[in-house]
């Protein structure tokens, strides 16, 4: 039973830093330079995630032909859904481009709550650690969707109820995988980490760091945010580590 309320209180992290990074959007005025810079920090993170949690775990645990598999596939299916919600984007105008904008960071959210899941299933350590490294990569997320909202000039109460609404797709998708992936091979759970890898790889080279270049051209700061964000998370991933034991 703590297990399971261990999942609950992670999986709420992410959505969280969503839904905080939309809150500064309604009512703090803020800048597409900053912006830009802010997105590439969440694009440094998201690759240290992969980089320094996700894949060493995989490695050490699985042959390199299913490590190959299971990124590809999620690679694959990041850029089918993604295209998918495109296609269905450019059909829609108003009110129906403004769900398409909603579906797209709903799917973003539930990998967060697979890889989640998945890292629980694992290790609380490891749980924890890829928590926190999503709560981080999430806020500026969560700034561009209601900023996006507002350029369609959805109303502010419906673009809060939205914001209110994304910690819910992270929370059922964490959930399902941990029940999914508690009792199963070890097997199992690190092809789905490295299912999630391959997910997240895609989202931040190309969903994120387009984000970033909608708001604002790079510059130098631009580089060095994306330098930063995956400093920062080897930095609060060495912290956890320590303090949880594991380092």
């Amino acid at each position: 039973m703590n297990n399971v309320w261990l999942v609950i209180g992670l999986a709420l992290l992410p959505g969280l830093g969503n839904l905080a990074g939309g809150m500064v959007a309604e009512f703090v005025r803020t800048t597409p330079r900053l912006l830009n810079v802010a997105l590439h920090a969440a694009s440094g993170i998201v690759i240290g995630v992969v980089a320094i949690e996700l894949m060493p775990e995989a490695l050490q645990n699985l042959a390199g032909w299913w490590i190959a598999l299971a990124f590809a596939a999620g690679g694959l299916a990041y850029v089918g859904t993604e295209a998918l919600v495109e296609g269905k984007s450019q059909e829609k105008t108003g009110g129906g481009a403004m769900w398409m904008i909603y579906v797209a960071v709903a799917v973003d959210l539930s990998g967060d709550g697979v890889m989640i899941g998945s890292g629980s299933a694992v290790s609380p350590s490891l749980a924890i650690v890829l928590a926190a490294g999503q709560l981080l990569a999430d806020f500026p997320e969560g700034y561009s969707v209601v900023a996006n909202l507002r350029e369609k000039e959805v109303p502010r109460a419906r673009r809060i109820l939205v914001s209110l609404s994304f910690p819910l797709y992270c929370l059922a998708a964490a959930l399902i995988a941990w029940f999914l992936l508690r009792d199963a091979p070890d097997a199992a759970k690190y092809v789905a980490l490295s299912f999630v890898a391959g997910l997240l790889t895609v989202a931040a080279v190309e969903d994120i760091m387009s984000e970033a270049h909608e708001a604002a051209g790079d510059t130098r700061a631009s580089s060095l945010a994306v330098v930063g964000g995956f400093t920062l998370f080897v930095l609060i991933s060495a912290g956890l580590q320590t303090v949880l034991g594991g380092g």
